[in-house]
Parts: C-alpha cells; structure tokens; sequence
C-alpha cells in the first residue's frame, strides 16, 4: 500500500502541508475562505526543533492499534485498500484511539464536537495533497516494503 514518507532533510518546516490539508478538506476548496471562514483542523502535523523539521501523519499500519482501541468500530482498517478510514458518526468521543496511537498522530478535532482528526491520505485525490504542494518534495508518496 502506498504511504507519506517524511524526508527531514528537506524539510523546511513551512507548514504548507498543514495549509493544504486543510484546504482540500474544506468544503469551499478555496485556499482562504479555508482558512479564514471554516474551522478545521489539519489532518498533518508539523514537529520542529533546532534546524530540524518533518511531517507527521497516520501512517495507517499493518497491525493499527487504533483500530483495537475503538469500543464502536469508528476507526476501522479497509482490507482493500489498507487505509485506516474513521466514521465521525459512530465515534463516542472517548479518545481511546488517541491514547493508543503510538505516532501520537490522532488528535482531538479542535473544531469538532467529539471527533477526531486523522489523515485520510485524500482518498478523492491521486496523491494526498500535502505531497502534491510540498514545494522542496520532503514529503513522497509511495509503496516501501
């Protein structure tokens, strides 16, 4: 299954990623109207320290801890597509999930009432839009063994 890699090393700390996220999440896909007029919180984190950054999302694992954690089966894995996909519907808000995500890569929705936010790796898309617009290609998204 394909996956985002980080390359810290070329890595600038920018946070477009984060931008973008947010963007091709939002219902009006407009870069500002985005940002300043719909509440969502990036699905991508960005974690820095001295000169060094890189980029943290769901990696969607083989065996997803997240998923044994779930009490209502919000976060399930496709056996498809091996995508660990999340029904904000059935979620209780109990952040099981979060506390067993060992990437520490599921965060409390800022915005929601009691959901998530995950990457989803824009299923609607090629390519996760935060590959696509990383302009120093820190972030790839391929298939690894």
């Amino acid at each position: 299954m394909k996956r985002v890699y980080a390359r810290e090393e070329y890595c600038l700390g920018c946070k477009l990623c984060e931008v973008y996220c947010v963007t091709s999440h939002s219902k009006s896909k407009d870069i500002v109207k985005a940002h300043k007029l719909e509440e969502i919180t990036p699905r991508i984190i960005i974690e820095s320290k001295d000169n060094i950054s890189f980029a943290l999302q769901c990696r969607h694992c083989e065996a997803a801890d997240c998923t044994k954690a779930c009490i209502t089966g919000a976060i399930q894995k496709d056996e498809e597509t091996g995508i660990v996909n999340y029904d904000a519907v059935r979620c209780v808000g109990c952040w099981t999930c979060i506390m067993a995500c060992s990437y520490g890569v599921i965060r409390r929705d800022e915005y929601g009432d009691k959901v998530i936010s995950k990457c989803d790796l824009c299923i609607t898309e090629e390519e996760p839009a935060c590959v696509t617009n990383c302009p120093n290609s820190a972030l790839e998204f391929e298939e690894r063994e």
